[in-house]
């Protein structure tokens, strides 16, 4: 696929704009030593550097017309690829894709695979931030300049009349020694493309996770695709939390009350349609790295 000079540049100072404030914020925040309990999470569990996520590159299938100029202006492309002068063409060098790379790459187009043709399960409610604070003191909690909206034994009651039925395992490992027997899966590290299904939310965040780390050959229009995905799932994970974010301007979903349940999984069925297309992409990039080696 090639696109224009003036596409191309256009795409990469449109990309920067998209996510750019997003990672500034954070690198602002850090600066000062401040947190915040929603979106530092896409900077902190998800690995990838803010200054990564604000540059544009395009994917191993793209060719971009490319003066010198034009490239000179866009620094970072000349560590992943060349320009043809004889052509004035750039595209990312498969070459310098490694083994490493490779073998991740048919990883992620597997897992992908297997979470398209797996049934989703839904009602799963969103408990696992309430397992991860189970039978826990208010100063125990991670978010602790948060209050919770129940107190301990209301939200240790609540989780004892439901049923556990966590499918990811890095969210599962994160539920306190008292949660963890209660769910009914056992997700583990290397079950994760047999359990892992496209209702669970943060099999639909970890589509970033995923995405960057086959960048830069994924391109950076399908990273900022799937960071955006994994920001509004984060933001329905966090509403559906027991911290009390509503100050912050996150009004909770009650999932409490069967009303909030409701709730929580119509959103996440709507959630769950919308990565459905970009899981699909994700492992389209996967299998034409995976094929790209040189």
């Amino acid at each position: 696929m090639q696109r224009s000079n003036h596409d191309w540049a256009a795409q990469a100072a449109a990309h920067t704009a998209l996510v750019g404030p997003y990672a500034d914020a954070f690198v602002d925040r850090r600066s000062r030593g401040l947190k915040h309990p929603v979106h530092d999470f896409l900077f902190t569990y998800y690995s990838f550097a803010p200054a990564k996520l604000k540059q544009w590159v395009p994917a191993i299938s793209e060719v971009l017309p490319c003066d010198t100029d034009l490239c000179e202006s866009h620094p970072w492309l000349a560590k992943w690829g060349a320009v043809d002068a004889a052509h004035s063409t750039y595209r990312l060098d498969n070459t310098k894709l490694d083994a490493r790379m490779i073998s991740l790459a048919r990883f992620v187009a597997e897992l992908c695979a297997n979470v398209l043709d797996r049934a989703p399960r839904y009602r799963c409610y969103g408990l696992h931030e309430w397992a991860m604070v189970y039978r826990m003191t208010p100063e125990q909690v991670r978010h602790s300049g948060y209050r919770l909206r129940l107190s301990p034994s209301e939200l240790a009651a609540f989780i004892d009349s439901q049923s556990l039925c966590c499918s990811h395992y890095d969210a599962y490992r994160f539920f306190t020694p008292e949660a963890a027997p209660l769910n009914t899966l056992k997700p583990r590290l290397d079950t994760r493309l047999q359990l892992e299904q496209s209702a669970c939310l943060h099999a639909n965040m970890d589509l970033y996770k995923w995405a960057h780390k086959l960048w830069p050959w994924v391109g950076s229009d399908l990273i900022a695709e799937t960071f955006l995905l994994a920001l509004e799932g984060r933001d329905m994970d966090m509403r559906a939390s027991p911290y009390d974010l509503a100050d912050l301007g996150y009004p909770p979903i009650r999932i409490e009350t069967p009303e909030g349940r409701e709730q929580y999984e119509n959103e996440q069925r709507t959630l769950a349609e919308k990565a459905k297309p970009v899981r699909e992409k994700v492992l389209a990039a996967a299998l034409c790295i995976s094929g790209s080696g040189g």
